[in-house]
């Protein structure tokens, strides 16, 4: 059978392929064999791998999936044959999730509901997690907070802003053009405040400030921020300078960054001191890092799923793209031309 893969060039370019796998003939102990109906293709994260010491010559594409069961080990407890399931495979998987048939450890996979289709199951695991990890797990989000999530329309962002207001949390966003404006100014329940970075004459933090009364906000998750005065243009219209999201905080809180290489300065700190504020940094591969982790992240999926089934979350994925297209899909996703792509098996 096919999957795809990530090879990279001596010249540090990123190479999508179609290559031939086969599955071990035998099955393990706490192993399931999955049958992929839906595969979700998101960014791949190089360095994370590098830094993990997993790089390897072909890195296995698309993570996470949804399927149907065909076989199961002898000690697995939760599954049985034709049981419908979503899961994320892990780092170190040796196949692509767009092959036909996976084997996964019973750990990184929940029941999928009936109501929600493999498209959508697919296409929310992974950032349903990530949203968990960001607002219960790392900020401790409560009713009556407020939040900005920086790029809301983002695939992440979008159920951020979905659990935070299931929590009772007022929310504010910033949009990175026109048109996800507009979606996000759309939005039911409504947000606090659409900010569009990408108008110039905006000042984040005049607005943030304006909206809480001059007392900042308790959370901010962002996208990724600006280390640097002289970064680029276009960099600097998207994402905000650390000191501006330092700026917006309110006294006790809660700073989440993606930012992996994040550099504070001794007055960084000083005003984060001043302001009994916080910085975590958001990685929701952590969770299978610790076995002692695995029972929340198995509740966290399922509380992902069910929020699905209830229509909490409602996912923003463009259109399933049939199989034959998944490399270009692919391309796109990593050159960020795209957000996430779902391939379909019919």
């Amino acid at each position: 059978m096919k999957g795809l893969y990530c090879k990279l060039s001596e010249a540090g370019e990123v190479k999508f392929i179609i290559q031939d796998t086969s599955l071990p003939t035998a099955i393990g102990n706490h192993q399931v064999k999955v049958q992929v109906k839906s595969c979700a293709l998101s960014h791949v994260d190089i360095k994370l791998r590098e830094d993990l010491k997993l790089q390897s010559e072909h890195v296995p594409v698309g993570r996470e999936i949804a399927g149907v069961v065909l076989q199961v080990g002898p000690k697995v407890t939760f599954f049985q044959p034709d049981d419908e399931v979503v899961g994320i495979l892990p780092l170190d998987a040796e196949v692509s999730g767009l092959c036909d048939v996976v084997l996964i450890d019973e750990y990184n996979l929940v029941q999928k509901p009936e109501k929600v289709g493999w498209f959508e199951a697919a296409g929310a695991i992974k950032d349903g997690l990530k949203a968990y990890t960001a607002l219960h797990t790392l900020a401790r989000i409560a009713v009556g907070q407020t939040l900005l999530v920086l790029d809301g329309a983002s695939p992440f962002g979008l159920l951020a802003i979905q659990l935070a207001h299931y929590h009772g949390v007022k929310v504010l966003a910033t949009a990175v053009s026109p048109e996800d404006q507009k979606f996000l100014e759309q939005l039911r329940p409504s947000l606090a405040r659409v900010i569009g970075v990408w108008d110039l004459k905006v000042d984040l933090v005049d607005l943030c400030l304006e909206e809480t009364g001059g007392l900042g906000v308790d959370i901010v998750i962002d996208a990724g921020v600006r280390l640097h005065e002289e970064d680029t243009e276009e960099v600097r219209n998207h994402l905000p300078h650390k000191h501006d999201i330092i700026s917006l905080l309110g006294v006790g809180g809660h700073w989440v960054t993606t930012e992996d290489n994040l550099q504070l300065d001794p007055p960084d700190s000083c005003s984060l001191f001043l302001k009994a504020a916080s910085v975590s940094f958001l990685n929701e591969e952590v969770w299978e890092a610790s076995r002692a982790r695995q029972g929340r992240y198995i509740h966290i999926m399922k509380d992902v799923v069910e929020k699905l089934s209830t229509g909490t979350f409602r996912p923003l994925v463009e259109n399933p793209v049939p199989l034959y297209e998944a490399t270009v899909s692919m391309e796109m996703v990593q050159r960020r031309q795209l957000r996430k792509r779902v391939v379909v098996k019919l």
